[in-house]
């Protein structure tokens, strides 16, 4: 069982013994805190709150309001809800802050409290250990019962996103409607199955949903990779789909299974939205050190510049911001798009990556052999207490002197035929190690190396 206290929020299992998981106490002094952050801020004292599909959601969730209500905040409340609509939802209402709950990618035991700025955007690391402070400070005061603040729902907030898609000018709709898509959706028992359809529908767009209403059951384990997604793959092959959409628990991350049933892979989600928008308006992409090289090889060939940042969304962002970047994200299948907002989201990536199949009028497997050929690996190793990171990475420096290596977000070692990088999981107890080559064979002998020397 675990607990994350860090500076994007808390994150931890349920159930268990107190200070070890995420209990009722804990999402009491984070959101606590948070609401002391706020009025630090002089920011409108007013909160949005959704939460994704699972099974602890409901619990944490009141936890959190009824917190904020007795700190004297307002709060929002959009119920079951995605990351991004929040988001979006933020400044659209005018709030101070925003509350996301949601364990994304991790299985249904896991929960977590995620904390969005006045902007919708995660907050930064200053402001995130702002906040621990303060919990551990135990700097918290509670309202007067006269000031006490005020819930209201909000029933439309995931209307009002999907007419800001719909209108966004990459967003190619009458093509999309002309040609007839038949879709298959994992909706993996959360809330993609309130989101998507709609957005399906407002696209003209038949679609097939699968794992959409048993909420919180996770039909397998909800991160959007090729091992998980076995289901989606044969159904869209029996029902002789166009394509197959995946999404994760909060709707944030976006992967696509080909006609064939093979996998579209969730890294090059991101390099086929970059192609279409790139290809449309001359602009800059980002994407994270452990991404691939695909988006840089896409971003050059439409005459832009590519830029890597350090891992986690908050990172992205800051250098999307630097770069004046039209497009960017995650190779783990994060969209995101400025001119609707700075966070990952898959709602948007659906509906620009069907304008690109739309005007391009081609299969999902040919779409796919037109870009750069890569293979990722993604390994990690359990972060254990006798696990000495600066010792293994010196170690790797050592050994492979001779290479190009980056050490601002863990250490990347980039070799003539591909990359390894190492880094500490945010969201999990964890060592990260992906590799890149042209292919499997390669990239598994690159990890080998770096194990070797570990």
């Amino acid at each position: 069982m675990t607990l994350i206290k860090s500076i994007s929020g808390i994150r931890g299992t349920i159930g268990g013994k107190a200070g070890d998981n995420l209990t009722p106490a804990d999402v009491v002094d984070c959101t606590a805190a948070l609401a002391v952050w706020i009025k630090e801020q002089n920011a409108p004292t007013r909160v949005v709150v959704g939460r994704d599909g699972r099974l602890s959601g409901s619990i944490v969730s009141s936890i959190a309001i009824h917190t904020l209500l007795a700190m004297g905040i307002d709060v929002v409340d959009l119920g079951l809800s995605t990351t991004p609509t929040v988001e979006v939802m933020v400044p659209e209402t005018g709030a101070g802050a925003g509350i996301i709950f949601t364990a994304s990618h991790n299985p249904g035991q896991w929960n977590a409290l995620k904390f969005l700025n006045q902007k919708g955007e995660f907050i930064s690391a200053a402001d995130g250990q702002r906040i621990i402070d303060i919990i551990a400070n135990g700097d918290i005061s509670y309202a007067e019962v006269h000031n006490l603040g005020t819930c209201s729902t909000m029933e439309n907030s995931i209307k009002l996103h999907i007419d800001k898609i719909i209108a966004y000018r990459h967003v190619n709709t009458e093509a999309v409607r002309q040609s007839g898509f038949n879709v298959v959706v994992d909706c993996i028992n959360s809330t993609g199955a309130l989101a998507v359809p709609p957005l399906l529908d407002a696209l003209g767009v038949s679609y097939t949903l699968i794992n959409n209403d048993n909420f919180g059951h996770f039909a397998h384990n909800p991160e959007p990779l090729p091992a998980h997604l076995s289901q989606l793959s044969e159904t869209v092959k029996s029902l002789k789909a166009d394509l197959g959409i995946s999404v994760d628990p909060d709707v944030d991350r976006l992967a696509f299974v080909c006609e064939d049933g093979s996998m579209f892979g969730e890294e090059y989600t991101l390099v086929a939205v970059a192609d279409y928008i790139l290809g449309r308006e001359r602009g800059n992409s980002v994407s994270n050190l452990s991404s691939t090289r695909a988006l840089s090889d896409v971003t050059h060939k439409h005459g832009g510049a590519y830029s890597a940042s350090a891992v986690g969304e908050v990172n992205v962002v800051n250098e999307m911001k630097k770069s004046n970047a039209l497009i960017g994200g995650e190779g783990n299948g994060g969209v995101i798009i400025p001119d609707l907002h700075y966070g990952r989201d898959a709602m948007a990536g659906i509906a620009v990556f069907l304008s690109l199949l739309a005007e391009r009028q081609m299969t999902m497997t040919a779409l796919k052999n037109t870009y750069p050929a890569y293979t990722i690996i993604k390994d990690k190793m359990e972060l254990s207490a006798d696990l000495d990171l600066d010792t293994i990475f010196g170690n790797i420096r050592t050994a492979f002197t001779n290479e190009k290596i980056n050490d601002s977000d863990g250490l990347k070692v980039d070799f003539e035929e591909g990359w390894v990088h190492m880094r500490k999981s945010n969201t999990e107890p964890i060592v990260r190690i992906y590799a890149e080559a042209r292919d499997e064979k390669t990239a598994q002998i690159l990890i080998n190396k770096i194990k070797a020397v570990i």
